[in-house]
């Protein structure tokens, strides 16, 4: 194009520009459109309420092997935990633990020192099943007396009574249900609407070996 004075070349590179931005502008407005019709603009970050925490009943099943983690809703101000355990059929008392790792490592630790509440199961005013495992060993010398804690539980009939002491009372059950199996046959039902206990037998809480499992139902509550 050619250009006869000074003014001409300004009107020249001005209505160039203006043509440049007007087709930019044509371009950004045309495509802004199409990315919102598929939705693939970002969106400005809200700040929401926290929805509020609904109880649910948890119905799951786990396995004796393998514990999952009891989902909590709402947190309980005062559990009662198990501390001792008596067995009148069998003639024993025993030192309830109950840790709060659910390492397998840690409670095979405390399975040294006594039997066991799974960290995962209920405590003893919940609703739910307290599940307590301990070792059992018929060899003719055992140094640790807790690698005896369970020997003979399998000889227990329905009816026959356990009694759990904590600091806040005496919690009774009967025995319901006694049987073998594996570990990876067995079903815990971690919550529910009554009050259970569940013993078992193991040589470590990640063992797939044969057990003997005590199913008993709370009978009776005596706080102190």
């Amino acid at each position: 194009m050619e250009v006869h004075s000074w003014t001409d070349f300004v009107d020249a590179v001005l209505k160039r520009k203006i043509a440049f931005l007007v087709a930019f502008f044509v371009v950004f407005l045309a495509s802004y459109a199409l990315l919102a019709w598929l939705d693939f603009l970002p969106e400005l970050v809200r700040e929401v309420e926290k929805p509020e925490l609904v109880e649910e009943e948890i119905t799951e099943n786990v396995t004796a092997a393998e514990i999952l983690p009891l989902t909590v809703t709402e947190e309980i101000s005062t559990p009662v935990y198990p501390l001792t355990m008596t067995i009148e059929a069998l003639d024993r008392t025993i030192t309830v633990l109950n840790p709060t790792s659910r390492n397998v490592a840690d409670l095979d630790a405390s399975l040294l020192e006594g039997v066991v509440r799974h960290p995962d199961s209920a405590t003893l005013e919940q609703d739910g099943t307290v599940f307590i495992l301990g070792h059992s060993s018929y060899l003719p010398a055992v140094r640790n007396k807790n690698f005896q804690a369970f020997n003979g539980i399998q000889n227990l009939k329905w009816g026959d009574t356990i009694v759990i002491e904590a600091i806040e009372g005496r919690f009774t059950y009967r025995v319901d249900k006694v049987y073998r199996a594996n570990a990876l046959d067995v079903t815990v039902p971690i919550a529910g609407d009554t009050q259970r206990l569940f013993l078992a037998t193991c040589n470590s809480f990640g063992s797939t070996d044969d057990r003997y499992i005590v199913e008993a139902e709370l009978i009776e509550t005596l706080l102190f």
